[in-house]
């Protein structure tokens, strides 16, 4: 057999996501539209199989009778990192933060209050929407897509550098699947909504009255990472997978940020240490936005009460500070958000 002389260019392949219907069947290509990501890099996806290379009795050698591998009692695990464009970051917001519906408000909530949540086999329709996505990472080459059904997004971080594009706002994402893969060798998934640059956000529509943190406002702000982070855990076993995905643990938002060391910023380090355990009052928030409330069609970031985690000189041309918090929520029986995002 002769070696095959073509070449593809990693800007071939695409990453395509579409809100799924039916836990157990990837999206087909006459339903939900498959929306292009604004793609950095895609990362080879986690197949993560069980294998068993143990040497057996009888030999001091693995032979081929003793390997053993299993694909349908593992999670895969899918890692992508982009551009944060419109159509997409509305699916991934939905999912990580569990809005029931597609959110016509654009403003995505997590609240003080939420409950644990799960989904499984013979769910659909709207027991599932936004819940569940189906994820194609689609090859240059024919016939080799890659098709993922029944992710979840555990997590999510957002994120600008004024130094980096003018502030455009980037993501980076991880996707957790429990069921088997539908196919490494498909090509019927097509493009249905494309990524454009006027959906794009920037850090440069934030006002200097509403880039604050733990309270504090007009800071100058260089850099911020937003995380939220929304971990699945997976049940039971049939032959296409794990049967029921649940979201039982910790859910938590966290943001860090590189503001400009100056008269406004400098009391961050009293602010720090001056924290008290389970002194609700000293929670402060933290808000990154173009005015006081979120708004559908604009990015900003919303934190009710945060806690500083750290506060740390950097220097550079100028004296930096790092800061951390983390979101704080106000009680088990409280509906006040714990995290809001907008886009």
């Amino acid at each position: 057999m002769a070696i095959s002389t073509t070449s593809y260019s990693p800007k071939e392949f695409m990453f395509l996501i579409a809100e799924q219907d039916r836990f157990g069947t990837l999206e087909g290509a006459s339903d939900n539209a498959y929306h292009a990501v604004d793609v950095d890099s895609i990362s080879t996806p986690s197949l993560n199989p069980t294998q068993a290379l143990d040497v057996r009795t009888g030999s001091r050698v693995l032979q081929a009778k003793d390997f053993f591998q299993d694909v349908i009692g593992s999670v895969k695990e899918i890692s992508v990192s982009g551009t944060a464009t419109t159509a997409v970051l509305d699916l991934l917001l939905e999912n990580i933060m569990e809005e029931s519906v597609g959110d016509a408000s654009g403003i995505y909530t997590v609240t003080s209050q939420s409950n644990t949540t799960s989904i499984g086999t013979g769910d659909s329709g709207g027991d599932v929407a936004g819940k569940i996505l189906s994820i194609v990472i689609k090859s240059g080459k024919s016939d080799s897509d890659l098709s993922f059904r029944d992710c979840v997004c555990t997590s999510l971080t957002l994120n600008g550098d004024v130094g980096t594009e003018g502030g455009r706002i980037k993501f980076s994402a991880t996707f957790q699947s429990g069921s088997t893969v539908v196919d490494l060798s498909d090509d019927t998934t097509a493009v249905d909504t494309h990524f454009e640059s006027q959906h794009n956000y920037f850090m440069s529509s934030w006002v200097a009255g509403y880039r604050q943190i733990d309270g504090i406002a007009d800071l100058v702000l260089n850099s911020f990472s937003c995380t939220v982070e929304n971990p699945a855990s997976f049940q039971g076993l049939a032959s296409t997978g794990y049967e029921v995905i649940s979201r039982a643990g910790e859910i938590s938002a966290t943001l860090d940020a590189t503001v400009k060391y100056d008269a406004t910023s400098e009391p961050f380090f009293a602010n720090f240490n001056a924290q008290t355990n389970n002194a609700s009052t000293a929670a402060a928030a933290t808000i990154l936005n173009h005015q006081a409330a979120l708004a559908n069609g604009a990015f900003g970031i919303s934190m009710p009460l945060t806690f500083l985690t750290n506060v740390a000189l950097n220097e550079g041309d100028v004296m930096m500070l790092d800061l951390s918090v983390k979101a704080v929520g106000s009680g088990i029986s409280s509906a006040t958000a714990l995290v809001e995002i907008a886009c």
